[in-house]
């Protein structure tokens, strides 16, 4: 059994989320991208370089999630910017 990991796709707005989206399904019509939350992903690790390449074709970037989504909400309220959450 592949081993899977858990991905965060970053992408300027939704058209170009929805871009990387399409442009995968294009290109690796076998290889589904399982939706775990919004923007988070769990990939097969084999497939990462392939899902970076398409990324940047869509001007986004895969970022390695950690396994506890909690954790880094917790690191993003500690350091938040100024009015931001």
């Amino acid at each position: 059994m592949a081993s899977r990991i858990r991905v965060e796709i970053k992408s300027r707005n939704q058209f170009w989320q929805n871009a990387v989206q399409v442009e995968w399904d294009h290109q690796f019509p076998n290889r589904k991208l399982e939706l775990e939350s919004a923007g988070f992903y769990l990939i097969e690790e084999s497939w990462l370089e392939d899902l970076q390449r398409v990324t940047a074709q869509c001007f986004s970037e895969v970022l390695l999630a950690p396994r506890d989504p909690g954790r880094r909400q917790l690191f993003r309220k500690l350091f938040a910017r100024d009015g931001q959450d």
